[in-house]
């Protein structure tokens, strides 16, 4: 077995034990910054530019295999090692995987080269030095933590501050995903979304900000069961509640046909029907609430708990839909149509109000 693969090994064993001595969190939130501290600076090392994890000491997540997931651990555990607060880790992984698909690639446009794709050219390294997963995720760490304001941000907008990608938007719909192997590999689950995810005293919060357009039951839709939260492609929606996932499922229709339109591409007002790619939370007391129109195939599972704030997808335009959004329903009791309330009002008396 060669050095680097010791090495490598070492690191995701010193990461296990500092997360069950409680040792990492004083690593990432010493200083009582809390949850949402920032490190001040990180400094590439000639240490951090001789690891690499372990070839196949990680299995796969999701539709990760085995070297893409390795190559996030990787990324996971500088960030832990420099002291990065977790939100960090995820969109560092999430830049990853727009930018390579975690492939630690030779080479790519232009003259970009690694995980990150970070080009020589533009003074992030060499091109040995950017190939070095270590070296590379230290580089984007490093100016991450140098944009102001950065865990306050939608992933796409600190990942863009760092890597400016001529498809800005692209960042956003990876962040589930991101979320859940970060979360798989260190066990931590709070502090991977955005510090703008505030839960109220009843234990609510908005799926996402954004201005409510159609509402709920108007006189021109009477059948819509619920509102229209007007956000961009690709913005992160969050469980409102803590509760259990109880649907995932895709429902776009051909009115022409009768046949699947299938949710991973736009719907039509006029030409589809259904929810696109959704998801429906049961929560304690017999509420439910859906998420629609999502861009892609959800980030949870049919019997998975959630709690308030978790990413469960992204938004986008499946099903019957006219342009990007967030379709919000509240039911109480089922899921049902006979069952739905207002969500303003709901979300109201909650403490998480919409259109805030």
């Amino acid at each position: 077995m060669t050095t680097r693969v010791l090495s490598g090994i070492a690191i995701a064993v010193v990461g296990v034990l500092l997360l069950c001595s409680g040792l990492a969190a004083t690593l990432i939130f010493g200083g009582g910054a809390g949850v949402c501290g920032t490190a001040t600076s990180v400094t590439p090392t000639a240490s951090s530019a001789t690891r690499s994890p372990a070839p196949g000491g990680i299995g796969p997540i999701g539709d990760w295999n085995t070297e893409q997931v390795g190559n996030a651990a990787t990324i996971t555990a500088v960030g832990m090692r420099l002291g990065v607060p977790p939100r960090g880790w995820v969109i560092a992984v999430a830049t990853a995987m727009q930018e390579s698909s975690l492939i630690n690639a030779p080479g790519g446009d232009r003259d970009s080269v690694g995980l990150f794709q970070q080009r020589p050219s533009q003074g992030w390294g060499t091109p040995e030095q950017l190939r070095d997963p270590q070296y590379a995720a230290t580089k984007f760490y490093q100016r991450l933590l140098a944009v102001d304001g950065w865990q306050a941000m939608p992933l796409t907008e600190a990942a863009q501050a760092v890597q400016r990608s001529a498809y800005p938007d692209a960042y956003a719909r990876w962040e589930p995903d991101a979320s859940r192997i970060v979360a798989a590999l260190t066990g931590v689950t709070t502090g991977l979304a955005a510090c703008g995810v505030t839960v109220s005293a009843q234990g609510w919060t908005q799926p996402v900000h954004g201005d409510v357009g159609s509402g709920f039951r108007t006189p021109g839709r009477p059948g819509h069961d619920g509102v229209d939260l007007i956000v961009g492609k690709g913005t992160p929606i969050h469980a409102a509640s803590a509760g259990t996932v109880t649907v995932v499922r895709c429902n776009a229709v051909d009115v022409r046909t009768g046949r699947d339109w299938g949710c991973d591409r736009d719907g039509d007002p006029a030409l589809t029907r259904g929810c696109g790619w959704y998801v429906d939370i049961t929560h304690p007391g017999g509420v439910i609430t859906r998420y629609c129109h999502m861009l892609t195939h959800p980030a949870v599972a049919e019997g998975q708990q959630v709690a308030a704030g978790d990413v469960i997808g992204v938004s986008g335009s499946s099903g019957h839909s006219s342009g990007p959004h967030l379709h919000f329903e509240v039911h109480l009791g089922d899921h049902t149509s006979g069952t739905a309330v207002d969500p303003v009002a709901f979300m109201a008396s909650v403490g998480a109000p919409l259109n805030q």
